[in-house]
């Protein structure tokens, strides 16, 4: 089955942060249903720029799109 990974970007001297605390609600979204996520975290891509993301696997795309609203996505490589 193919993965995932959903992104919400965050720009500004905040990104970080923003990113960081992101992370924080999507795994007390993950605890509060009963979903399988392979992995979620966040990553600096420069001063400017934080990423919060997710990985799920394909069939579940349209429940975490409809209910999280990620900004984007990437197939993830196996």
């Amino acid at each position: 089955m193919r993965k995932l990974k959903l992104i919400w970007d965050f720009r500004g001297p905040a990104a970080e942060k923003t990113a960081q605390h992101h992370e924080i609600h999507l795994n007390e979204y993950i605890q509060s249903q009963p979903l399988n996520v392979d992995l979620v975290g966040h990553q600096i891509m420069n001063e400017m720029h934080a990423i919060a993301f997710m990985v799920i696997e394909e069939a579940d795309k349209i429940t975490f799109r409809d209910a999280l609203k990620p900004h984007r996505g990437e197939w993830v490589e196996n």
